[in-house]
């Protein structure tokens, strides 16, 4: 029977770890997003990196929408993956082209926050989330 307290124990463990984990990367995320945010509103022409070649404009609000919209949705664990996916690709870039010929020191912060990605998107965001409240609700109404 101890075994089992134990397995539930790590368990919740685990999904607390993930919680903690995913409430504040997504906060201090939101801190890099919403000064993006602020200038999308402000209009103008932006000095931004364009990344896919479409402007300014749209690659400073696809970046807002990843760091501001997909954070808030990492906080609530709703939509995870594709969060999750939108994250990871942005901080992809931000690493790897963005700051490709800065000093490392420039490149650490989205690489750090490009490892947290790919670990939440490896091990899930666990059991204290929306998206499981909706899976396991999903599972209890088939038969």
């Amino acid at each position: 029977m101890n075994s089992l307290n134990a397995a539930h124990s790590d368990s919740l463990v685990k999904d607390i770890v993930l919680l903690v984990v995913r409430v504040f990367i997504g906060f201090a995320m939101l801190s890099h997003g919403f000064p993006k945010l602020q200038m999308l509103i402000e209009g103008g022409k932006p000095e931004f990196f364009d990344f896919l070649g479409m402007g300014p404009q749209i690659s400073l609000g696809l970046t807002v929408f990843a760091e501001f919209a997909c954070s808030i949705l990492l906080i609530l664990g709703l939509f995870s993956r594709v969060a999750l996916g939108f994250l990871i690709f942005t901080m992809a870039v931000a690493g790897f082209i963005v700051h490709s010929s800065d000093p490392f020191e420039k490149q650490e912060m989205s690489l750090i926050y490009l490892a947290v990605y790919l670990m939440l998107m490896v091990f899930g965001v666990g059991k204290i989330s929306v998206d499981h409240m909706i899976e396991k609700r999903k599972r209890a109404s088939d038969w």
